[in-house]
């Protein structure tokens, strides 16, 4: 169920309001701050959509707009985009034990990453730390892998 914000009514944002969050936290963190130009730039969307979601955003108590510094994060704010965050940076962790390039990291983590539960995220949390913590373990594995199956054989 949706608020008139896009919200869901659990105070929970939308998919597109946490890349938003998501991207105006990087953007400070790189910068000092964050402008409607450099997020419309970096997201690829109009400057109008930023400012229509950075509309609802300060409404929902997410961020707020200070003259001559741009955007500010909340307290509120600044826990979800940390939240977001660290969601990216664990699969990116996990990814990364497997060998996939940053492109298919990237594009496969844009496809999942806000459909995962804080649960799932933990458990590839706690894999990805115990396949760094026993690396004999992951070889065994990745060599479990590529032997021939249907499916990569393209049979069924």
């Amino acid at each position: 169920m949706f608020n008139r914000l896009g919200m869901t009514t659990h105070a929970t944002p939308s998919q597109s309001a946490e890349d938003y969050l998501e991207r105006i936290h990087e953007l400070i963190e790189e910068k000092g701050y964050a402008r409607v130009v450099d997020i419309a730039s970096s997201l690829k969307v109009k400057q109008a959509s930023v400012t229509s979601m950075v509309q609802k955003l300060g409404e929902a108590g997410y961020l707020k707009y200070e003259k001559y510094r741009g955007l500010i994060l909340t307290h509120k704010g600044r826990e979800v985009a940390r939240k977001i965050q660290k969601r990216h940076e664990t699969l990116s962790r996990f990814f990364s034990l497997f060998g996939l390039d940053a492109e298919t990291q990237r594009r496969d983590i844009a496809g999942i990453e806000h459909h995962l539960s804080p649960d799932t995220v933990e458990i590839l949390a706690d894999l990805a730390r115990f396949f760094e913590e026993h690396p004999e373990t992951l070889r065994l594995f990745q060599q479990f892998g590529r032997g021939p199956t249907p499916s990569r054989s393209g049979q069924t």
